[in-house]
């Protein structure tokens, strides 16, 4: 009787086996994170992908800020690169102008008023679900929290600070005469300007504070175990802080305020809406009475 070595299909197959087949490099990815387009994907490997307003972009972003072909993103060898294509708003990594530049895990790519971040192939699926996640719960252009993030928060707040008897306050700010900055220097130098404050906001609240930007020039701090006393303080810090800074939208120096209202819960104001339309009111005073200070609504 033959043996199994001695089939000449067995050891033909055994032959011309290519044996385990080596796992190919997986693609990285770009998503856009901000403005149109707002989570649009493209996977990115040796062919260029190709970014911009035409329809025939791999990535197509129609806005009138971002250029017909924008830029292009391909990968060279362990590298991923990024290519201005002669933009008129120039591509921007990390806000630095390129022409052309290696991407790293995690950069922002900003095309006229849309910012795309860069996942590298490492753990591309995985980090793709979570910035999905960040999408739903953060604002993209500050980073921080976004309104509806921020609307679920209050109400377990509120929950929580009830059944302990803590108090809570809430403090909503508006960025004084904000429209003539975007009307005058553009939307790309008003958003700079939101950033900014985005970022003066953040060195201001404490670690259980709840920071949030819930319209256009307007963001909301929820602040836990605070009564108005304290809350008062930390807008009033807030305000001077950021009227203290020159800011140079289109590079020319600019004083920009804030003002803030500012409302406790009670018995009253036991949901969301309803604290947020007492800090509204109280905002609206402020407003009405020369912009650039703190109401409280009692």
């Amino acid at each position: 009787m033959a043996s199994k070595d001695d089939n000449p299909a067995t050891t033909q197959r055994t032959l011309l086996s290519a044996g385990p087949h080596s796992a190919s490099p997986r693609s990285a990815c770009v998503v856009v994170i901000h403005g149109e387009g707002l989570g649009r994907r493209a996977d990115v490997d040796e062919r260029a992908v190709v970014v911009g307003r035409s329809q025939e972009a791999d990535l197509h972003i129609p806005h009138k800020s971002v250029s017909r072909q924008h830029c292009h993103i391909w990968r060279d060898g362990d590298e991923y690169r990024i290519r201005d294509l002669q933009a008129t708003n120039p591509t921007r990594v990390n806000d630095k102008v390129v022409d052309e530049a290696v991407l790293n895990d995690g950069d922002h790519i900003t095309l006229g008023e849309s910012i795309l971040k860069f996942i590298s192939h490492s753990s591309v699926e995985a980090r793709y679900h979570e910035e999905i996640y960040q999408l739903a719960t953060q604002d993209a252009l500050t980073d921080l929290h976004n309104r509806r993030h921020f609307i679920d928060m209050v109400d377990k707040e509120i929950a929580r600070a009830m059944r302990h008897h803590r108090e809570l306050a809430m403090c909503i700010i508006d960025v004084d005469l904000f429209k003539p900055v975007n009307d005058r220097y553009g939307h790309i130098s008003g958003d700079n300007v939101l950033r900014q404050i985005a970022g003066i906001l953040r060195r201001h609240v404490r670690s259980d504070d709840f920071a949030a930007r819930i319209g256009g020039e307007e963001f909301a701090v929820l602040l836990p175990e605070c009564g108005m006393e304290a809350a008062y303080g930390f807008a009033e810090r807030l305000r001077e802080a950021i009227a203290a800074v020159e800011f140079r939208p289109g590079n020319e120096p600019q004083s920009i305020t804030v003002s803030i209202g500012i409302a406790a819960m009670t018995p009253e104001r036991d949901t969301c809406s309803r604290m947020m339309a007492a800090a509204d009111t109280a905002l609206y005073r402020a407003k009405s009475q020369g912009r650039n200070q703190v109401c409280i609504q009692q």
